[in-house]
């Protein structure tokens, strides 16, 4: 009996279940292991490059406050790739020239400001966000293939009743199990890339609010500018 036992058990690990499975339900299980170790993939390298990116943030922002002299500060810090590098850089390149020539509209600059400084930060928050949709993609269709597994694994259960004319659990069994295990790996792809989809989503909806302070900020200073030279 305790062989019997044993051998059960052994036919009833992942691997024999991937193994007696059917062709279709193999190709499922495959594609949703692939799925989630890409899903992890993404999650390591996105979460490293969050945090060094607002430790990147942290370490500017501290630095341009501190600094006297925007243009030397420019030439020094205006080549980074750094989001926040990029807003500044294009509020920069914006006033220099809006006030190249000697009539400045102050009003028209401050808008121009505005609106080159907010596309930046739009468009910087686009390309940091790039790989999200992949884990969302993963979150929502991957239950959906596990899914399409399991109903096809209890097909074949009860197509293995209709061969044989049993109802007995030996009959059934191997085919539910290989459904549930279908259903278990489509939930491991998902539940992880969901979690991590919105725990990203806010570390970046957090850093896009850093970058419009830093923006507003920043077009303060100039606005303040703008006063100091139209009063010479």
């Amino acid at each position: 009996m305790s062989v019997l036992l044993n051998t059960d058990a052994a036919t009833m690990s992942p691997v024999a279940l991937f193994l007696q499975a059917d062709l279709v339900v193999k190709f499922v299980m495959l594609g949703l292991l692939a799925a989630s170790i890409w899903t992890w993939t993404i999650i390591v390298s996105f979460a490293l490059k969050l945090g060094r990116t607002r430790t990147k943030i942290d370490r500017f922002e501290r630095d341009f406050w501190k600094a006297e002299d925007i243009d030397a500060f420019h030439r020094i810090e205006g080549d980074s790739d750094l989001p926040i590098a990029k807003v500044f850089s294009s509020g920069v390149a914006e006033w220099r020239r809006s006030t190249a020539s000697g009539a400045v509209d102050r009003g028209g600059t401050r808008e121009r400001l505005a609106t080159a400084m907010g596309a930046s930060v739009a468009h910087e928050i686009d390309k940091l966000s790039d790989r999200l949709n992949i884990l969302a993609t993963v979150g929502s269709v991957a239950p959906f293939v596990g899914l399409f597994g399991t109903v096809w694994g209890i097909m074949r259960s009860f197509t293995g009743i209709a061969q044989q004319q049993s109802t007995s659990l030996a009959v059934v069994a191997p085919g539910i199990a290989e459904a549930l295990f279908a259903t278990a790996i489509g939930l491991f792809a998902a539940i992880p890339a969901v979690i991590a989809y919105n725990r990203f989503s806010h570390g970046i909806n957090r850093i896009e609010a850093r970058l419009n302070r830093f923006a507003d900020g920043f077009h303060a200073t100039l606005s303040r500018q703008l006063e100091t030279e139209a009063r010479r």
